[in-house]
């Protein structure tokens, strides 16, 4: 697969993503049955599609697995606590932690260009937290963050799998999820056909059918650019709330959203421009 349709392959993950703040609001459970029904679901369909030989994974799945269960259920937590665009874009700061760790775990240096844009999200990330936030909106963002160094951490390790099959840690992160998860299924799930289709299609469609799309992509990019690339799901994602359950952003969330877009964006349009120039053919 080419540079091209890989990234292709991203912005239709992003597409896809996008469609998982609303959708998380409009289910009348609590967050952590969501994420594990959810995560149970996406389950089956990584599997059917994987179809592992064996469950004797190497220490790089289990890592890129646990990373994935913190992103996902930090996700749905912060979901309900504060706004569904505040989450998105505090998670889309993963960027820095990718950078930041990226030398260590990949061997991939950062450059100035990504230090720059680092300094930017950090200052739009500083602007989330500028806002008048109540005990409960300030834990949502704290798990946003917490959400964005998983997604960081899958990235990494994911990538470390380009050679093999990235798309284990998803699978066995999908699993530890739903366990985790379960002593909450008891008391907190109601039979509203809505809330079950809803939560079917986070499964299989806005995590199973992303994630593939995502493993496919990443074999192909640098781990930073598995980040960037995706980048309709943090813009997408508040316009979906805002049009389905009229959910507002803050104007200081806003500027703080900019911020993020802007460094990871642009980011990656500069670093872009300086591959071709370097190698026009």
């Amino acid at each position: 697969m080419n540079r091209g349709l890989a990234i292709g392959l991203l912005l239709l993950t992003g597409i896809i993503w996008s469609t998982g703040g609303f959708l998380i609001k409009l289910i009348p459970w609590s967050p952590l049955v969501i994420a594990g029904l959810r995560s149970g679901f996406t389950a089956i369909i990584i599997f059917f599609y994987s179809r592992p030989k064996n469950f004797r994974f190497g220490k790089n799945t289990w890592a890129g697995a646990i990373c994935y269960a913190l992103m996902v259920i930090c996700f749905v937590v912060g979901n309900k606590l504060t706004s569904s665009g505040n989450v998105i874009l505090i998670q889309y700061a993963a960027p820095v932690y990718v950078a930041i760790f990226g030398y260590y775990i990949l061997g991939e240096r950062s450059t100035k260009i990504d230090w720059i844009a680092i300094l930017i999200i950090l200052t739009g990330l500083v602007c989330f937290f500028l806002e008048e936030l109540s005990f409960q909106q300030l834990w949502g963002n704290i798990l946003a963050l917490l959400s964005g160094v998983g997604f960081a951490g899958l990235t990494l390790y994911m990538r470390k799998q380009k050679n093999a099959n990235p798309i284990d840690s998803v699978l066995v992160g999908n699993i530890i999820t739903f366990l985790v998860c379960a002593p909450f299924y008891y008391n907190g799930i109601t039979y509203e056909p809505i809330a079950w289709a809803y939560t079917i299609f986070l499964g299989f469609f806005q995590l199973g059918l992303a994630y593939i799309l995502y493993s496919i992509a990443i074999k192909h990019v640098s781990a930073l650019d598995a980040i960037i690339y995706p980048v309709v799901e943090p813009i997408l994602n508040p316009i979906l709330a805002l049009i389905f359950i009229g959910e507002a952003m803050t104007s200081t969330a806003k500027l703080g959203g900019f911020l993020v877009i802007f460094g990871v964006v642009g980011r990656g349009i500069l670093k872009e421009y300086l591959r071709v120039k370097r190698n026009p053919s």
